[in-house]
């Protein structure tokens, strides 16, 4: 745990959050008019309170369905509670959902500007911003093309140069994230590298203990909405893959 004695700048308290599991499109369109009667649920999260203080780099770890995503998108925003409280003190820029807020009739240019009004920038420090997004996003005279000629690719490379060069004060990133080829992919990595030397406060999921290690010395290990471990990453791994060795061995022995 930090051993800081500065403000958090990220809190959960008591955060839980639930979402109905639809069988179709069909059953989710009906419910947007109709209340549904005893739905199938998931609790994401269920009662979690963490603080994580400035310029920590944290890990996220656990299995799938154990609530890293919903976790990541209620800092940036994507999601909200249904009980507890969050607070944010920062700029977030999130290496989640890269391409979320494009238009894809605007040119690439004016995504740019479009993409800082939804987080919030002002004009003057667009333009500040705008030759460094452009370089790093390597996209040419693509640019200026409307970005629905672009492929899938190139407009995860836009999403994260405009994300990595606004010095957004938190970063999220999902490893799983990976854009481009082999040399633009070590150059994510190196800027991303960068952000957290500056002291950015980084939070970090990744399936890959070596990555986690490399890059955080805290880490939270989530299973089923709720915080098993939070710890020194070392610490938190050991537990994890403990957990993970009894639950292969309990399976096996029911075999």
């Amino acid at each position: 745990m930090a051993e800081t004695k500065t403000e958090p700048i990220i809190t959960f308290k008591d955060v839980s959050k639930t979402y109905i599991l639809y069988k179709n499109d069909q059953e989710r369109f009906k419910a947007l008019f109709f209340k549904p009667r005893n739905p199938k649920t998931n609790k994401a999260l269920n009662g979690i309170s963490i603080d994580i203080y400035p310029g920590e780099s944290v890990g996220i770890v656990g299995d799938n369905g154990a609530g890293k995503s919903t976790l990541l998108k209620m800092i940036t925003g994507v999601t909200f509670p249904d009980e507890g409280t969050i607070t944010v003190n920062g700029k977030v820029a999130a290496l989640l959902e890269l391409t979320a807020g494009f238009s894809l009739e605007m040119t690439g240019r004016e995504n740019i500007y479009l993409k800082g009004y939804i987080l919030g920038l002002k004009d003057s420090y667009i333009k500040e911003i705008e030759d460094r997004i452009i370089e790093f996003a390597e996209l040419g005279d693509y640019i200026d093309q409307p970005v629905r000629t672009y492929s899938s690719g190139m407009k995860m490379r836009l999403g994260f140069a405009i994300n990595v060069n606004i010095e957004p004060q938190i970063l999220v990133v999902d490893e799983a994230l990976a854009v481009g080829d082999a040399t633009f992919k070590n150059k994510c990595k190196a800027k991303i590298n960068e952000i957290i030397e500056s002291g950015t406060t980084v939070l970090f999921v990744s399936h890959s203990a070596d990555s986690v290690k490399e890059i955080c010395k805290r880490s939270i290990y989530l299973k089923k909405g709720q915080v098993i471990f939070d710890g020194p990453t070392e610490e938190t791994l050991k537990v994890y893959h403990e957990a993970k060795e009894a639950e292969a061995a309990k399976k096996k022995k029911k075999k």
